[in-house]
C-alpha cells in the first residue's frame, strides 16, 4: 500500500467510523494489556522478550494462557498446544474475512490477518453483514484496528517497563478480571456465543485440579464442540424451514391449477 493510498483510507469517512465504534471497547483492552504486560515480566521473562512477544505476537489471550504455563516450565509443546487451541477461532474468523477481502493483494491480507481480534470483528460484522466486499470496508477496519492495537500495546509496554515499579497490592489481577468480563460481554451478541460461553466456563470450572493449566484446553474444546452442535442445529433447522417453503409453494401451484376459471364454468 503506497503513502497515497494509506492517506486516502485515512481520511476516508468510513476510518473515523472505525475509529469511534472502538473507542467504547479500546478502555477494556486498555487495561487487559497493562495487566499482561506487568504480568509476563512478574512471572520471569525478561523485559527486551516480554516487548517482542507484546509486539509480533499481538494475542492476548493466548499471552495470558502461556504465561503460567512459562512459569511453572511446562513442555514446550503443552504451551504451544494451549496457545494454538486459544487461537483457533482466528482459523474460523479469517474464513470469514475472505468474503470481504479476498481481493486485496496477499500482503494487504497478511497485514489484516495480523492485526485482526475478536472486537474488531464483531464491530466490523455488525456494520457490515451481508458477506461481500465493498469500497467502506477497508478504512473501516483500518480504523477500527489502529485504535485497538495502540490500545493494547501502549498499555502493555508501559506495564513490561514499569512492572518491577507497580506493586501488586494495587490489585491489577482483578482489574484485569473485570476488563476481560468487559471484552467478552461485547462478543456475546446471539444465543451461540451465549451457549459456547456458558459450555466453556462449566468445562473450565469442572476441570479445574487438571495440572498445567490443561482446564483452558478442556474449556476450548466444549466450547468448540458446543458451537460446532450449534451451528449443525441451525444448518439442519435452515434446511427444514427451506422444505417446508418449498412444499408451501408447491401446493399452492398445484392449488392455482386446480381451480376452474369463471370462463370454463360458463357456456
Amino acid at each position: 500500500m503506497t503513502w497515497h493510498a494509506v492517506g486516502a483510507t485515512v481520511r476516508h469517512p468510513s476510518f473515523r467510523q472505525g475509529v469511534a465504534d472502538m473507542l467504547g471497547t479500546g478502555v477494556g483492552v486498555g487495561a487487559w494489556g497493562l495487566v499482561t504486560g506487568v504480568a509476563m515480566v512478574k512471572s520471569g521473562m525478561s523485559v527486551p522478550i516480554a516487548l517482542l512477544m507484546s509486539i509480533l505476537v499481538y494475542a492476548g489471550s493466548a499471552q495470558l494462557a502461556v504465561i503460567p504455563l512459562l512459569a511453572v516450565g511446562a513442555p514446550l509443546w503443552v504451551v504451544w498446544l494451549t496457545a494454538a487451541c486459544v487461537n483457533l477461532r482466528f482459523v474460523i474468523f479469517s474464513s470469514m474475512w475472505r468474503s470481504y477481502f479476498q481481493h486485496l493483494p496477499l500482503r494487504q491480507r497478511m497485514a489484516i490477518g495480523y492485526f485482526s481480534g475478536d472486537v474488531i470483528f464483531v464491530a466490523f460484522m455488525k456494520r457490515f453483514a451481508e458477506p461481500r466486499p465493498a469500497p467502506e470496508q477497508v478504512p473501516f477496519f483500518w480504523g477500527a484496528a489502529s485504535v485497538n492495537w495502540l490500545a493494547w500495546q501502549v498499555p502493555s509496554i508501559v506495564g513490561i517497563v514499569l512492572a518491577n515499579a507497580i506493586p501488586l497490592s494495587w490489585g491489577l489481577g482483578f482489574a484485569g478480571v473485570l476488563a476481560l468480563l468487559g471484552v467478552l460481554l461485547s462478543l456475546l451478541f446471539d444465543r451461540a456465543t451465549w451457549l459456547a460461553t456458558a459450555v466453556a466456563a462449566t468445562a473450565a470450572m469442572a476441570a479445574f485440579a487438571l495440572p498445567l493449566k490443561l482446564n483452558i484446553l478442556v474449556a476450548i474444546a466444549a466450547a468448540v464442540a458446543a458451537g460446532l452442535f450449534m451451528e449443525a442445529v441451525e444448518q439442519q433447522r435452515q434446511r427444514s424451514k427451506k422444505i417446508q417453503e418449498n412444499a408451501a409453494e408447491s401446493m399452492e401451484s398445484v392449488g392455482d391449477g386446480a381451480l376452474p376459471s369463471a370462463k370454463d364454468g360458463h357456456t
